[in-house]
């Protein structure tokens, strides 16, 4: 246990969990989201609720956010009620939010002029990952500060790797998500393929899953479509905010992304048919409904 005051933003579908691993581990912990109610589990377990960014800031030594959209993170950082203008001198700042590396690269910038340590530390394992602390957490930062508050991310994860600087945590996070959405659409065509065939899907999973089609995907959430079970571990709504990212970077670094721009195309389509708070397995009824 460290005598560090954490701050945290942001009470989602992972964010909840890893504050609460957080408190179990006996760090204090203040807690900031817009919508106090999704609080409510924090509290009772011994959080400190505070009335907005900037209380929380003045009243934290570590600050970890894990908030929707970039546009939810240049507000929370650096907006002028932000944390970068309200956080003590020497601070420690960690953004676990999937965002863009420029804007990282930004909020490091402007951060180090204030006196003020900033990481990109983007996870990834879903909602399995943050309730058990198994996130690989993808850190871009100074080395110091990322061996600060490497206790901190241990609660949290367990593959945990300082990718470089600014924004390279993002970048990381960016070949994680082109690496699922192509991973995503052989998932969803395989287990369809194994239904019309008339075989029983998850006694091909049981075959499939240890050889050299295995993946995270596959293990975890193929069960979930088969189950028909489309609960939220990862909203697809912030899998196509990711996706967008990844093809902007990319096109930034001079790549193409053919794989990722399909699966993009393919979950837009299913969000505009009212499924975009579902979870990202429900790619299923794509295949299905053909």
């Amino acid at each position: 246990m460290s005598a560090k005051t954490i701050g945290f933003i942001g009470t989602g579908v992972m964010g909840s969990s890893m504050a609460a691993n957080l408190l179990q581990a006996g760090y204090a912990l203040n807690i900031y989201t817009r919508t106090k109610s999704k609080a409510k589990s924090l509290i009772e377990l011994g959080a400190t609720w505070k009335e907005s960014v900037k209380e929380l800031a003045e009243a934290s030594d570590v600050m970890v956010t894990i908030v929707g959209y970039p546009s939810d993170v240049e507000e929370v950082y650096l907006g002028k009620d932000g944390l970068l203008e309200h956080a003590k001198p020497g601070a420690y700042l960690i953004d676990m939010t999937t965002s863009k590396p420029s804007l990282a690269q930004r909020i490091f910038q402007k951060a180090h002029m204030k006196n003020l340590h900033v990481l990109d530390a983007p996870v990834s394992g879903g909602d399995v990952g943050a309730r058990n602390g198994t996130l690989a957490i993808m850190v871009g930062g100074e080395t110091e500060a990322f061996q600060e508050m490497l206790p901190i991310f241990q609660v949290m994860g367990e593959n945990i790797q300082l990718q470089g600087p600014a924004g390279s945590g993002q970048h990381t996070k960016m070949s994680n998500q082109i690496t699922i959405a192509s991973n995503m659409i052989g998932v969803c065509e395989a287990i369809t393929y194994a239904q019309k065939a008339g075989l029983n899907p998850s006694k091909v999973l049981d075959s499939i899953t240890t050889g050299a089609a295995g993946s995270w995907s596959l293990n975890n959430l193929a069960p979930r479509m088969i189950a028909g079970n489309y609960e939220p571990g990862f909203y697809i709504k912030h899998f196509i905010k990711d996706m967008k990212i990844a093809i902007e970077s990319a096109q930034e670094l001079g790549l193409t992304t053919p794989g990722l721009e399909l699966s993009l195309s393919l979950y837009e389509k299913l969000a505009s048919e009212g499924e975009e708070n579902s979870g990202t397995q429900a790619l299923i009824k794509f295949f299905q409904t053909k």
